[in-house]
């Protein structure tokens, strides 16, 4: 997870995800909240290319900080919240 969180976009990509309405506009009839947000969504918000950011979510992943959805073909990102707390009450009470 440390590496994972070491990259100032992967970061920008955790906090974006917390609040996606106030950073995406929505694909038609996918509620972000509960779905999540399509790679196309992150690539245009970061102005990187779709490779380095389809790496960046995958770093995330693999970590277990966000979770995907596939809804025909495309893929939503969302964060896992529960694994976030896990994390946070791990590094409050053990350095």
């Amino acid at each position: 997870m440390f590496k994972a969180l070491s990259n100032e976009s992967r970061l920008q990509i955790l906090q974006w995800l917390k609040e996606p309405e106030k950073h995406f506009v929505p694909h038609e009839g996918i509620d972000m909240r509960k779905i999540g947000v399509c790679v196309s969504q992150v690539t245009e918000k970061l102005k990187m290319t779709q490779s380095t950011v389809s790496q960046y979510l995958s770093i995330l992943q693999r970590a277990g900080l966000i979770k995907t959805e596939r809804i025909g073909k495309f893929t939503y990102y969302k964060r896992n919240e529960e694994k976030i707390r896990e994390f946070a009450a791990f590094f409050n009470s053990e350095l």
